[in-house]
């Protein structure tokens, strides 16, 4: 979902080794049942390797103040199957709901041009308040 787009806002964190960890987030309106809602999507995440494991994931949390001054009623992310344990830490703490079961359908048009603009996704919805 993040082919082409620029993300509004990045967070990076740095340490005395470089980047340890980055996220991004884009406004898009995703439909909800029959209503279109803007919503804050968050992507492009990422940490280092040899941080793994230490709690640094928990930097999300800057996310929450931002999310509030933007003005929409939650963020979102969807991901594999392969990472929900890692995704089900986030939810122990009040960070983020794993939604699973929900339909995700994307329609840029011109992701890959000899695919279908429309691909229904098996993924994980992750919501944070």
């Amino acid at each position: 979902s993040w082919a082409g787009a620029r993300p509004e806002l990045r967070a990076i964190g740095y340490d005395s080794k470089g980047i340890a960890a980055h996220l991004g987030l884009l406004r898009r309106f995703i439909k909800v049942g029959a209503v279109d809602l803007l919503v804050a999507e968050l992507g492009l995440y990422g940490v280092r390797p040899d941080l793994e494991g230490l709690g640094i994931a928990h930097s999300i949390r800057v996310m929450s103040p931002v999310l509030q001054e933007l003005g929409v009623p939650f963020g979102f992310g969807t991901v594999r199957h392969a990472l929900r344990n890692h995704l089900e830490r986030f939810g122990r703490h009040g960070l983020a709901t794993i939604v699973p079961g929900v339909r995700v359908r994307s329609t840029h048009p011109q992701v890959h041009l000899d695919l279908p603009p429309t691909r229904v996704e098996d993924a994980l919805v992750v919501v944070m308040p």
